[in-house]
C-alpha cells in the first residue's frame, strides 16, 4: 500500500485524546488509592518537579495537533478493589472486557509530533564537540526538473554517465552555463532556471556493459528534461527558525544531492556513505574480502540551522584478485593442484554469484561480465557449438585458437556469465574481480572481528579523521556547492551539554552496602546482596565440551553455586544428578534425558535450572539448546563457554549469578528513588513501561519472516522486572502487526488479543494494579517511518486498552530509540581527564538537547554508558507523542536512570533497558524458527492460537507461527 494511502487509512482509526483531566490531578492520585496497595509516606519529588495537572499550554498544544474536542472530559479508569460488572461485557483479569466494537473517533489530518516542552536544566553543564558542520543556507532558487531517458536504463551509474555527457556537450549552450546536480534516477536540480521548460537531447555513449563481441558498441539515448517545480527556501528558513513544524523535504533533498554530487564522482557510493581504497589502505578480512574506509555524509536540519553530519565508515568489499586466487582464499586451500569437492563447488558458486569480473586474456580489452553460475564439469570436459551446423569445440581449444591463451588449470570449472538461455564460459584463470564491489552477504565471526578492529577508533583519532575528511573534501572548492551557494564550515560544532547524575541503587538490607552510587557508569557486587534473591533447589549440569573433564566441571559448578549464595540467592550446592556428558550433535536427546532423569529423581518435581557447558565454537548448538529448552521442555538454562570454565574469575561468576537470579524471577537491584516513590510521572500512579523492536532477516534472505518483540514492566513502582512476547510477521515489515488484533470465535464471537493486551493483563496479575500511564520505548525506527509507526502502533495501544474496559485510555508517551545514527560527541578537551572516562570518551550521563537537535520537536542525545573501546555512540531519543506532559528533565532523567537497571551486568547500558530487552527477545526468537522456516521463509496456514502464549504470529501473508513459549520462560528469554 502506498504510504499516503496507508496514512489516510490509519488516520481514520487513530485515537487521539486531549486528556482534559490528568490522572495525577484526580482524587486517586497516590498509591494509597490503588487496589489493595498500601502507599508509602509522602516523599519530596525528584529535582522538585511538580506532579500537578498539566499546564494549559500542553492541553492546547495537544488539541492543536489532532486532539478531538469534547463536551465531556474523558472518563478515566478507576482502580477498584472489587470486580466491576457491565451489561455488555465480562470481567477479565480485573478489566471490564466488552465484546462490542469500541468506537474510535477520527483524528485530525494535522497530526504532528510532540513539540519540545523546553530545555533540560538538571546536571553539570559542560561543552562537547559534535561531528556536525554548519552549512550556510543558499539564497538562490532551487529548481527541479524531471529526467526521462529512452531506452530506459536500470543502472544509476549509466544514467549518471549519460547526464555527465549531456552536461559536457551542452552546459555552455542549451543549459545556459548551469551546472546541474542529478540524483541518478528521475530528477535534475539547478540553481536558477534553465533557458527552457522542456527540451529533448540525443546523447551517444560507449556501452561498457557486458557483451561478447570484441568491438565496443555505441548506444544512443534520448534524454527529455522537463521543469517540475521550484523548491521553497523561505519555507526551509522558517522551519529552521522554529516557525513552521513541517520540514520541507524537497529542499533538504536537493541540498543533500548537491553536496553528494562531487563525492559520487570521486568515490564508490553506497547509501549515504562513500568508500575508496585511497582513503586508507584496505585491510584483509579473510576469504577474499577486504575492508575499505570511507565517510558518511548527510545534511540535517538542526537548531543551529543546516548541518552537515560527517562520520567515518568502513565496509567489506570483495578483494580485486584474480579469480583463482580469490577461490583459493575462499576455500582456504591450494586449488591449483587439488580437485574440488562438491562442497567446494557450492561454496565457490555462492561466493561468486552476482560478482562482476573482467577478462585478462585479451590484452588491453577488459570486457566486464557478471557471474551467473559455475559449470558442473571441469574446463577440460566442456564443449560448445561454434557454428550453425552445431560443430562442437572444446573450451580449451577455443581459447587457444581464438586468443592464443593456454588454459593451465583444466581441472577447475568455468565461470558461467550471461543468462541461462545464452550462457558463456570463462576460465577462472582468465578472469579478475572488478574493484569496488561491496560484499552484502553475512560475514563470519573472524571477518566481523577483523572489521571491528578497523572501525574501532579512540575519540581523538576519530575526531581527527573526520576533520581531515572535511578538509580533503574541500567543500569551499566544490563546483556544485559553489554553483548552489552552499558554504560549509570546517569546524566541529561546539555544543552545550549536561552530565546527569547517576541514580542511587538499592540492594538488600542484609548486605554491608545497602545502597550504592555508581561511579562513571560502573559498580560491583562486593559487599552487596541482591534485593530479591531467588531460591534454586533443583538444578543439573550438562557438559557438551569434550575438553572439560568431570573434575573441572564440578569445580566450576561448585564455585558458581557459592557465588550465587554470596550474592544473595539460596542455591543448593549439589545438583540433582551427577554432571552429564553429551555430544553436541545429540543435543535434543541429551536435554530430554537429563530432564526426565532429574524429574524421576525428584519424584515429579521439575528442574528449576539447567547449566550447560558449551564449546567455545559451538555452531548451532546454543540456538538448538535454547529452542528445545524454552519451547519444548520449559527449562530455564544458563550456558557457559569452555574458556570461562577453565579460567574462572570472580567477575565472571558474579555476572552469571546476576543472570541466573533474574531468570528465576528475582531482582538484582532497583532504583532507590523508585522504592521511595520519587520518580516524576512514574511513582505517583501505576505506570507500565513498554519496549518494542523488530528485527529483520540479514541481507540476502529474501523470504524469512521479520520478528517483532514487545516487553513490559511487571513491577510497580520499581519498573525493573519485565515480561516479553514475540511474534513472526511478514518479511521486512516494520509495523508490529500483533500489538492488537481481533478474530472471530464460533462461541464467543469477536475476541480481542494481541501483545499489548496480554502484557497489560500480565501487569494487572503481577501488581494488582491497572496501569494508569503508559511509556512506550520503540526501537529500530528510521526517521522516514516515524509517522507511519506512530499512527499504526499508537492506534493499536489505544484499541488494546479500550478492549479491556470501556473508556480505559491511560495517557501514552511514545518514544523512538535510535542507535543507528552518525552523530558522535567528543570531549571539548581530550587531555582533561576530569571530563572523560578511561577510554577517552565523554562521561556517562552526558545529554544534549540543543543546537544539533531538531529545530522544534522533542528529541535529545544521551550517552548513558561508559566507553570500553572505540568512540561511544549516544542513543538518540525522539518523543513522538506525549500525553503525560513530561518536561525535558523528566524524560531525560527517567531514561538515564533506567539505564542503570539492566539486569545482566553492573554497568549502565547505552540503550534504555526495555528497548534493549525487546531487541534481545526478537533476536532470541530467531532460534525458535524451524530450520526450513529459517532458510525458505514461510509455509503453513498462518493461524495461531490466541491463548497466553509467549510467541505468536500474524495470520496474514501466510507467515508460519513461532512455537509457543512455556509460561515460565516468557519473563526470561531476553535475560538469557
Amino acid at each position: 500500500m502506498p504510504v499516503r494511502q496507508m496514512k489516510e487509512s490509519l488516520e481514520q482509526h487513530i485515537v487521539i485524546k486531549p486528556h482534559l483531566q490528568n490522572p495525577m490531578n484526580t482524587s486517586n492520585n497516590s498509591p494509597n488509592a490503588s487496589q489493595n496497595f498500601k502507599g508509602p509516606p509522602q516523599q519530596p519529588s525528584l529535582e522538585n518537579h511538580s506532579q500537578t495537572s498539566p499546564q494549559p499550554r500542553n492541553k492546547g498544544r495537544r488539541r492543536g495537533r489532532g486532539g478531538r474536542k469534547s463536551d465531556q472530559g474523558d472518563i478515566l479508569m478507576r482502580p477498584s478493589s472489587r470486580p466491576c460488572t457491565t451489561t455488555n461485557g465480562n470481567v477479565e483479569n480485573g478489566y471490564i472486557s466488552s465484546e462490542k466494537d469500541v468506537g474510535f473517533p477520527t483524528s485530525s489530518k494535522s497530526l504532528s509530533f510532540a513539540r519540545r516542552p523546553g530545555y533540560g536544566q538538571v546536571g553539570t553543564k559542560c561543552i562537547v564537540k559534535a561531528n556536525h558542520f554548519f552549512a550556510e543556507l543558499p539564497d538562490k532558487d532551487l529548481n527541479q526538473y524531471d529526467v526521462t531517458i529512452t531506452p530506459e536504463v536500470s543502472s544509476r551509474t549509466v544514467n549518471r554517465s549519460i547526464i555527465a555527457e549531456l552536461v559536457r556537450l551542452y552546459k555552455e549552450s542549451d543549459l545556459g552555463t548551469r551546472l546541474p546536480a542529478y540524483d541518478g534516477r528521475k530528477s535534475l536540480y539547478t540553481a536558477g532556471q534553465l533557458p527552457f521548460s522542456w527540451k529533448e537531447f540525443k546523447i551517444k555513449l560507449v556501452d561498457e556493459e557486458d557483451g561478447i563481441n570484441c568491438t565496443k558498441r555505441v548506444k544512443e539515448y534520448v534524454v527529455v528534461i522537463k521543469f517540475v517545480a521550484r523548491a521553497n527556501l523561505h519555507h526551509l528558513g522558517q522551519f529552521l527558525a522554529g516557525k513552521r513544524a513541517d520540514a520541507p523535504q524537497e529542499a533538504l533533498q536537493i541540498l543533500d544531492i548537491v553536496l553528494r554530487e562531487l563525492s559520487t564522482k570521486r568515490y564508490c557510493s553506497i547509501g549515504r556513505s562513500f568508500f575508496s581504497p585511497d582513503i586508507r589502505r584496505p585491510q584483509r578480512l579473510g576469504e577474499g574480502l577486504e575492508s575499505w574506509c570511507g565517510f558518511y555524509q548527510s545534511i540535517r536540519p538542526t537548531q543551529m540551522g543546516l548541518s552537515l553530519n560527517i562520520d567515518m565508515a568502513s565496509a567489506a568489499f570483495i578483494e580485486p584478485l584474480p579469480v583463482v586466487e580469490f577461490v583459493g582464499q575462499l576455500l582456504g586451500k591450494d586449488v591449483l593442484s587439488r580437485p574440488l569437492s562438491d562442497a567446494d563447488r557450492i561454496k565457490i558458486k555462492k561466493g561468486l554469484r552476482g560478482v562482476k569480473v573482467e577478462v585478462t586474456h585479451r590484452g588491453s580489452v577488459r570486457r566486464k561480465y557478471r557471474v551467473s553460475g559455475l559449470t558442473s564439469q571441469p574446463t577440460r570436459e566442456l564443449v560448445f557449438p561454434v557454428d550453425e551446423n552445431s560443430t562442437m569445440k572444446s573450451v580449451v581449444e577455443y581459447f587457444q585458437e581464438m586468443y592464443g591463451f593456454t588454459i593451465q588449470y583444466t581441472h577447475l570449472p568455468c565461470l558461467q556469465v550471461g543468462n541461462q538461455k545464452k550462457a558463456n564460459y570463462l576460465p577462472m584463470e582468465a578472469c579478475k574481480i572488478v574493484e569496488g564491489q561491496r560484499y552484502t552477504k553475512r560475514l563470519n565471526e573472524k571477518q566481523i572481528t577483523s572489521l571491528l578492529k578497523v572501525t574501532c577508533q579512540r575519540p581523538r583519532d576519530r575526531e581527527n579523521d573526520i576533520l581531515q575528511t572535511v578538509q580533503h573534501n574541500a567543500y569551499d572548492q566544490d563546483p556544485y556547492a559553489k554553483e548552489f551557494g552552499i558554504n560549509i564550515s570546517e569546524k566541529l560544532a561546539s555544543v552545550e551539554a549536561r552530565i546527569l547524575p547517576a541514580p542511587w541503587l538499592k540492594y538488600h538490607e542484609s548486605g554491608k552496602e545497602k545502597n550504592c552510587l555508581p561511579h562513571v557508569g560502573q559498580w560491583n557486587m562486593m559487599n552487596k546482596k541482591m534485593i530479591n534473591g531467588m531460591t534454586v533447589n533443583r538444578w543439573a549440569c550438562i557438559n557438551f565440551s569434550r575438553s572439560v573433564q568431570d573434575s573441572v566441571a564440578r569445580t566450576f559448578c561448585n564455585d558458581l553455586a557459592q557465588m550465587c549464595q554470596v550474592s544473595g540467592m539460596e542455591f543448593n550446592l549439589e545438583p540433582v544428578i551427577p554432571i552429564y556428558n553429551a555430544k553436541p550433535e545429540q543435543v535434543e536427546k541429551a536435554l530430554k534425558h537429563v530432564y526426565h532423569v532429574s524429574t524421576n529423581k525428584t519424584k515429579g518435581k521439575e528442574l528449576e535450572l539447567l547449566l550447560a557447558i558449551l564449546p567455545d565454537n559451538n555452531g548451532s548448538l546454543y540456538g538448538d539448546l535454547k529452542r528445545i529448552c524454552e519451547t519444548d521442555l520449559g527449562l530455564i538454562s544458563q550456558c557457559c563457554l569452555t574458556k570461562h570454565v577453565f579460567k574462572i574469575t570472580k567477575q565472571y561468576l558474579a555476572n552469571v549469578s546476576l543472570k541466573i537470579n533474574v531468570k528465576m524471577g528475582g531482582r538484582n537491584t532497583v532504583l532507590l528513588d523508585a522504592v521511595c516513590y520519587r520518580i516524576p510521572l512514574v511513582s505517583d500512579i501505576p505506570t507500565i513501561i513498554f519496549g518494542a523492536d523488530v528485527t529483520h532477516p540479514e541481507n540476502g534472505e529474501d523470504s524469512s519472516p521479520s520478528i517483532a518483540a514487545v516487553v513490559a514492566s511487571q513491577d510497580w513502582p520499581e519498573v525493573t522486572k519485565y515480561a516479553g512476547l514475540v511474534c513472526a510477521q511478514a518479511h521486512r515489515q516494520e509495523l508490529i502487526q500483533d500489538l492488537y488484533k481481533t478474530w472471530h470465535d464460533p462461541v464467543r464471537g469477536t475476541v480481542s488479543g494481541g501483545m499489548i493486551r496480554d502484557l497489560l493483563i500480565s501487569f494487572r496479575k503481577a501488581t494488582g494494579q491497572k496501569p494508569l500511564r503508559i511509556i512506550f520505548y520503540r526501537d529500530g525506527v528510521s526517521e522516514g517511518q516515524f509517522y507511519q509507526v506512530l499512527l499504526y502502533e499508537l492506534d493499536a495501544i489505544r484499541k488494546a486498552c479500550a478492549s479491556l474496559e470501556p473508556n480505559y485510555q491511560p495517557p501514552v508517551t511514545f518514544i523512538v530509540v535510535q542507535k543507528r545514527h552518525h552523530t558522535r560527541l567528543f570531549p571539548n578537551n581530550h587531555r582533561d581527564r576530569s571530563s572523560t572516562d578511561k577510554s577517552g570518551n565523554i562521561l556517562p550521563g552526558t545529554v544534549v538537547d540543543s543546537k544539533i537537535c531538531h529545530p522544534t520537536e522533542f528529541d535529545f542525545y544521551l550517552c548513558s554508558h561508559a566507553g570500553i573501546q572505540g568512540t561511544s555512540r549516544p542513543a538518540h531519543y525522539h518523543v513522538l507523542w506525549d500525553e503525560n506532559n513530561f518536561t525535558a528533565d523528566g524524560i531525560q532523567s527517567l531514561t538515564n536512570n533506567l539505564c542503570y537497571t539492566y539486569a545482566r551486568c553492573t554497568r549502565s547500558v547505552s540503550v534504555v533497558p526495555p528497548a534493549y530487552y525487546a531487541h534481545l527477545a526478537a533476536f532470541r526468537a530467531r532460534f525458535y524458527m524451524e530450520p526450513d522456516m529459517q532458510e525458505n521463509g514461510s509455509n503453513g496456514d498462518g493461524n495461531s492460537s490466541h491463548s497466553s502464549k509467549g510467541t505468536r504470529t500474524t495470520g496474514e501473508c501466510g507467515v508460519k507461527p513461532l512455537p509457543a513459549l512455556k509460561d515460565n520462560v516468557k519473563r526470561v528469554m531476553f535475560y538469557c
